[in-house]
């Protein structure tokens, strides 16, 4: 247990009431109590706010527990993630799965709304936008062919499940292995 998170509770006070008196985000804190060292204006503020030397904030246990390698990027790893959130943004392209062209929308509508714009999420949907601008060039291409009407919709609806098995695959990552089985090497958004 981080020497923050000792002390605010020392002092009855949540996260957020902590947050409220320093003027330092909820996530900043949450951060530090994590395991992230307070500096600069952060640890002074901290401790002026809690009445409690620098040093004292600064002091920490050696947690106890066997980490894990994640393969998160190294930004991500300092952060708190809702993996059901992200789990449920992900989620939300199926709906749209059969019209590759909104797809995207609600996994981006979702992130602006719940404020939830982590590595893994901007990745879900950077992964749609890639879908929704190849999905249309397969289906012309597989139209201007002239092969017939039957193979357009064999490609439309192999497009379709295609995506949806995407979906669904990340989802079960994002539940087992908190990651993401299908990403691009480079971000859209």
């Amino acid at each position: 247990m981080s020497e923050l998170k000792k002390i605010r509770e020392q002092k009855n006070l949540t996260q957020e009431e902590l947050a409220e008196k320093s003027g330092i985000s909820v996530r900043t804190i949450q951060r530090i109590e994590a395991g992230t060292y307070p500096k600069g204006y952060t640890l002074k503020t901290l401790a002026a706010t809690l009445d409690i030397s620098e040093k004292q904030l600064l002091h920490q246990e050696i947690p106890q527990e066997i980490f894990v390698e994640n393969s998160l990027p190294s930004s991500e790893k300092d952060e708190v993630l809702n993996y059901t959130l992200i789990k449920m943004i992900n989620l939300s392209s199926i709906p749209f799965a059969w019209f590759p062209v909104a797809n995207f929308l609600p996994p981006l509508l979702m992130m602006l709304f719940t404020k939830e714009k982590s590595s893994i999420v901007k990745q879900i949907i950077s992964l749609q936008i890639f879908l929704a601008i190849i999905s249309p060039i397969i289906f012309l291409i597989v139209a201007f062919l002239k092969l017939g009407s039957a193979s357009v919709m064999i490609t439309m609806i192999c497009l379709t499940l295609g995506n949806v098995f995407i979906i669904l695959r990340n989802a079960y990552e994002i539940d087992k292995k908190r990651n993401l089985r299908y990403s691009l090497n480079f971000s859209i958004i």
